[in-house]
């Protein structure tokens, strides 16, 4: 395959609205050690991706200025040191940045095998909220079978993994949205419970749900003034795992809750973790969740598809909040 020497990429000059998400020439990025070059079909547009257009996400040393954590494609080129992947296989992978491009370089260990029978435009949704999902719920929150979920923004691509992963688990899984019909697309996507925010009081609802009970662990996303209403959600012994902040990064914490109760309060930002913990994460992913895809016990959810040229529009999707799972950006 020839590779070009230019591409066409979304590279910002400056931070700004929708509008700097316009087609640019860059050169194609050349695969180190240890990385593949792939010809991107299609990126996932993600949440911190808006932030980062919005010069709100200081992006770790070395990470390329085009946005996009998420790619799926072919590969065409490879660094040295890669031992299993080959020209022409056909991979999603997770990256620091870069997707919004023809040619994206991702390291070896962090793609894996798009599921068989799967398209790529759906492939490519998959890898940066899975990634997050398993590595908070699992690896942080100590999920098991049997425990309650309560998960914010339950039709976000965060919020719809969640769903799939704790109900694959066994566990009764508890979701806010922000209206009645995300919160029926959230329940016919296997949540046992969804309440509107809008509507409804999430701590009230939570407490007659449970019994007064209680959930076991909350995946938050929101931050801010939830994280006090999340610890009157939490049972004893619950965990309560951030993993975003759209109302903030600080909020009054009532430590007298937090000791009666036995909380643990943790969180992660994962794209600061290094290669091998991400390694690991896909190798996981891959013998666990990636079966699940290929048997057809879960599937993905792509709330809508637009052309790289549109990046701008698939931005405004994403802060207007209208989505149901995935936005992607096909690049072909």
């Amino acid at each position: 395959m020839t590779i070009p020497s230019t591409m066409t990429a979304i590279d910002p000059a400056a931070p700004g609205g929708p509008e700097v998400l316009v087609p640019v020439t860059r050169p194609v990025p050349q695969p180190g050690p240890g990385e593949v070059l792939v010809k991107v079909v299609a990126s996932g547009v993600n949440r911190p991706d808006v932030l980062q257009r919005m010069g709100l996400y200081p992006m770790p040393p070395g990470t390329p200025s085009i946005p996009g954590l998420e790619i799926a494609g072919t590969v065409v080129a490879m660094g040295a040191d890669v031992a299993r992947w080959r020209v022409g296989d056909s991979v999603c992978a997770l990256v620091a940045g870069g997707g919004y491009a023809e040619y994206c370089t991702a390291p070896a260990g962090q793609c894996l095998a798009i599921p068989a029978g799967m398209a790529p435009i759906d492939a490519a949704g998959l890898p940066e909220t899975w990634f997050t999902v398993w590595s908070n719920v699992m690896d942080r929150g100590h999920a098991r079978p049997g425990e309650t979920l309560l998960v914010h923004g339950g039709t976000s691509g965060i919020g719809v993994t969640a769903i799939q992963l704790g109900t694959a688990l066994g566990m009764t899984v508890i979701v806010t949205a922000g209206s009645a019909d995300k919160c029926a697309a959230a329940l016919k996507l296997g949540a046992a419970h969804a309440i509107d925010y809008n509507a409804q009081d999430f701590v009230a609802e939570v407490a007659r749900i449970t019994d007064k009970r209680g959930v076991d662990l909350v995946l938050d996303m929101v931050g801010g003034d939830y994280l006090p209403r999340n610890i009157q959600c939490l049972a004893d012994d619950g965990r309560h795992v951030s993993i975003a902040f759209q109302r903030g990064p600080r909020a009054d914490l009532d430590l007298v809750a937090v000791m009666r109760k036995r909380l643990t309060l943790t969180g992660s930002m994962l794209r600061p973790r290094s290669i091998a913990f991400k390694t690991t994460i896909a190798e996981t992913l891959e013998g666990v969740i990636w079966p699940e895809f290929e048997a057809g016990r879960i599937a993905p959810v792509t709330d809508k598809v637009f052309p790289l040229a549109e990046a701008a529009e698939a931005h405004r999707r994403m802060e207007a909040g209208a989505h149901v799972g995935k936005i992607v950006l096909s690049i072909a």
